[in-house]
């Protein structure tokens, strides 16, 4: 099936948050921090607030005023740890270099940016620290200077007799891996439009988020209001990747602004700004020991994960990293694990969320251990990824329970795809010409249908994870799903609608989707994000409709003077089964549960044609793969090139192929990126390095090349239509799998990929370094 909101997209007619414009629309700016660490010594708006055009401008000591508690941590993996306190603009001191520090609201967007320019500020700079290593180090300047250190907050992960399985091994491997820092960089940027009403205290938002719920409760706590007063709307979104899942304190900005000057404010990002003022990931530093048997058993696995953070908590706190910890043991069946996770924070912009989350982290660790243990027994790597797989499931990980899978079959689907690709005789013919060719795999499995809310308020998460959805047959037969799902271009709405229209047996294009307005649409506790839309939001779906149908077949029994047992529904048409020409549509059946009830309603049957179902999934999901990637190596310049790229894949049952496969090319795109070539660079002084895309560097058209994937299905045994998650797990496997390709061309160098991404530079030293040994 095509995608139903693609029309609309294509063709110009969609509607982002810049294109909201209320009457009185004022447009704010943020002025930002041009220092790394610095006390704020004094912050003079008068000049600005005489600009012409300007109508109000706040610095960090108002916003502190206008609000009742600091910017919300919702996950606290560590609650005994020391908390950074911090609001929507700084007041004190900068902690990063992009720190907002006061926000003018105007009559357009250059009369406000021009206003930034007469605020007159007073900095006291400071030393910042930036690296792991500087924050660390025993006289590191305090970030907060009531902290003893940098560390913002310590957990463990553990299960088993790991000293045991050390003790016993037979064979001991340690290596340390390096994740640069990177982000999501939607290709729409962060914005807002907040209309305060004076007269009523309520507060009506526009806002290009992935959870509009979770925002609405959000406004109201800092705002102190209470959440009947608070509307959240969405328009188009234009990618969110994690990253318009958090809370900023912008939005809370736009809304004191437009308090103060009791008009509309809109407030949007530009994209240098994205680059300091969005949330910044997957910078980590992971130490680990692995324990095996002779015959390539893995028996321990234990280290110390560094999060190296930013300078204050995005609304996800330390979990990212803790996820890290949490699926480090991948598909494997490890009996004996530890991992320390030790948050750090720097000078730097907030560590939060990105697709993946903390899984493609983990990935890298548990797939290059694998590779590494086959080199040192002299064994097929994959031999030992068979030998390892979980086989019995339900199997309980250190954290979560693995519902199902098919490792073993999957691995096999992907070889069997090389094969036929002809990769491995594309391989022998570039090294015949003195070429420097690869192949490398990846294995994962994924966390989705993120998660029971007593689970998770259990594992700190100050928030729920159940959906709620609606669905409705009108008095013409059509019908209509209320969510509050978010399309931010990953195709939901239409799965949705085939999730209902399958379930009701009616045509396609007599469905259709609503959302995006926490006033109307239905409550979903996490948003659209955890690869859940299809797996939480879907099963909703799912058990609502089945309801519906089954007071459709008992209206139209009564029609037909028959059992709902004897009936059959075929596109939106009841039949009795074996009657022919005996048929009713659901616009007959509509109407007589809307309008024209006498007669045509059973006793005792309600009127209207809708059922709600709030669903609260008992487990997670685990969905899974495997990636191939086919690299070439340029030696003179240390170029990789990627000739193939392939995914088998599992999430359970498929409601459309088209778009699942879209979601697996998308994530690797991105894995593409981080393996390669994203990279947030900062300079000895803490400066930001990184402030358009002229620096930091995308995967374009030219260099991903075309993505064939194979399905598999392994229904979840728990989740109502089998469903999984695929959102991100294009991403997870991808960074490894792109590194293989790459040791396997440089075999000969001996060369060894233990850090993202792997630049030019990077890997020239490396070669020269293996041709020199």
């Amino acid at each position: 099936m095509s995608r139903a909101e693609d029309a609309r997209l294509l063709t110009g007619r969609a509607v982002f948050v810049d294109d909201v414009r209320p009457a009185g629309l004022l447009e704010a700016a943020v002025l930002r921090s041009p220092h790394p660490h610095a006390r704020v010594v004094r912050v003079d708006p008068t000049a600005a607030a005489a600009h012409p055009g300007v109508f109000a401008v706040v610095t960090g000591a108002d916003v502190r005023a206008a609000v009742r508690r600091p910017q919300p941590v919702l996950w606290r993996i560590a609650p005994d740890a020391p908390e950074p306190v911090a609001y929507p603009l700084a007041v004190d001191k900068v902690l990063y270099q992009g720190h907002g520090v006061a926000a003018v609201a105007a009559v357009d967007r250059a009369t406000a940016e021009d206003a930034l320019e007469l605020v007159d500020v007073e900095y006291a700079p400071l030393p910042a620290v930036t690296t792991l290593e500087q924050a660390l180090a025993p006289d590191a300047p305090r970030l907060h200077e009531d902290w003893p250190d940098n560390v913002a907050g310590r957990a463990v992960v553990a299960r088993g007799d790991v000293a045991g399985a050390f003790e016993r091994a037979d064979v001991v491997l340690r290596e340390t891996f390096r994740f640069a820092r990177q982000m999501g960089a939607p290709l729409e940027t962060r914005g807002v439009v907040a209309t305060w009403d004076p007269f009523t205290s309520y507060l009506d938002v526009w806002l290009n988020t992935q959870a509009p719920h979770l925002a609405r409760e959000l406004f109201a706590e800092v705002l102190g209001l209470p959440v009947n007063k608070v509307r959240v709307r969405v328009p188009d979104v234009g990618g969110g990747f994690g990253n318009k899942f958090e809370f900023y304190g912008e939005e809370v900005v736009a809304a004191v602004l437009s308090r103060a000057t009791g008009r509309p404010v809109k407030l949007v990002e530009d994209r240098r700004e994205s680059f300091v003022a969005t949330v910044h990931s997957r910078e980590q530093r992971i130490e680990v020991e692995l324990a095996a048997r002779a015959d390539g058993t893995i028996t321990g696995l234990r280290g110390t994960l560094h999060g190296v953070l930013g300078a204050n908590f995005s609304t996800v706190g330390l979990s990212p990293c803790w996820t890290t910890a949490a699926v480090m043991t991948g598909p494997y069946a490890i009996p004996a694990y530890e991992m320390n996770v030790v948050g750090v924070v720097t000078n730097k912009t907030p560590y939060g969320s990105y697709r993946g989350y903390g899984l493609p982290k983990a990935n890298f660790v548990h797939e290059h251990v694998v590779e590494a243990l086959a080199r040192r027994l002299g064994l097929d790597p994959h031999e030992v990824r068979h030998r390892n797989f979980v086989t019995d499931f339900p199997y309980q990980s250190p954290v979560f329970t693995y519902d199902s899978g098919r490792y073993g079959e999957c691995l096999d689907l992907c070889r069997d795809a090389v094969r036929r690709a002809g990769w491995a005789e594309r391989v022998a013919a570039a090294r015949a010409r003195g070429g420097h060719v690869g192949i490398g795999y990846a294995f994962h499995n994924e966390v989705s249908g993120f998660g029971p809310s007593r689970v998770i308020n259990l594992a700190g998460l100050d928030h729920s994870g159940f959906d709620e959805a609606v669905v409705r047959i009108d008095s013409t037969g059509h019908v209509v799903v209320h969510t509050g799902q978010m399309s931010m271009g990953q195709g939901v709405f239409t799965a949705l609608a085939q999730v209902a229209a399958d379930a009701l047996d009616v045509p396609l294009d007599h469905v259709s989707v609503i959302a995006h307005d926490t006033d109307s649409s239905p409550y979903t506790g996490y948003g659209t994000a955890a690869s859940r839309a299809a797996a939480v939001g879907g099963a909703a779906v799912l058990n609502a409709a089945t309801r519906l149908r089954a007071k459709v077949l008992r209206i139209a029994a009564h029609l037909f003077e028959a059992s709902p047992d004897d009936l059959v529904i075929d596109d939106g048409v009841v039949s009795v089964a074996g009657v022919p020409g005996r048929t009713v549509g659901f616009a007959e059946i509509g109407d007589a549960a809307h309008r024209r009830l006498h007669g045509a309603l059973p006793e005792g049957e309600e009127p209207t044609l809708h059922e709600r179902e709030v669903y609260d999934p008992v487990d997670v999901a685990t969905a899974f793969g495997c990636t191939a990637v086919l690299a070439s190596v340029d030696v003179e310049t240390g170029v990789v090139e990627l000739l193939g790229y392939l995914l088998a894949h599992d999430c359970g049952t498929v409601i459309n192929p088209m778009i699942v496969d879209g979601q697996l090319a998308g994530g690797a795109a991105q894995a593409i990126g981080g393996a390669l070539y994203e990279r947030l660079a900062y300079g000895a002084s803490g400066e930001a390095l990184t402030g358009s895309f002229a620096e930091y560097l995308l995967p374009t058209a030219t260099v991903v090349p075309p993505i064939g994937v194979s399905h598999m299905e392994t229904p979840a045994r728990h989740v109502p239509g089998g469903f999984k998650g695929a959102g991100e797990a294009g991403v997870i496997g991808g960074g490894a799998a792109i590194a293989h390709a790459v040791e396997d061309a440089l075999a000969e160098f001996g060369v060894r990929i233990t850090s993202l991404p792997i630049t030019p530079p990077d890997l020239l030293a490396a070669i020269r370094a293996g041709a020199d040994r």
